[in-house]
């Protein structure tokens, strides 16, 4: 979706100006988008649009895809990718 790296960009922004938590949301519709911006600086990420799109099942993929991804590049919590963009 073309809202996406607009909120990418948001939120790696906010994640600069303050350190609060931060939900981010946006495009986000398979476990690539969600990890692309937990590692912006989001704290947890919402998702709306792609329940319309891929049923509510949505939600199961795209935790599976974070679990896929974290046990492949070796993280072992999500705080440990959490605004990684910024170091």
């Amino acid at each position: 979706p073309a809202i996406k790296p607009i909120a990418v960009k948001c939120v790696y922004d906010i994640r600069e100006a303050v350190k609060v938590p931060i939900i981010g949301t946006g495009g986000i519709t398979t476990g690539e988008d969600a990890i692309e911006i937990i590692m912006a600086g989001a704290s947890a990420v919402g998702i709306g649009t792609a329940v319309y799109y891929r049923g509510i099942d949505v939600f199961k993929k795209v935790a599976r895809e974070i679990e896929e991804f974290m046990e492949k590049e070796g993280y072992a919590r999500i705080n440990d990718m959490m605004g990684i963009a910024h170091d």
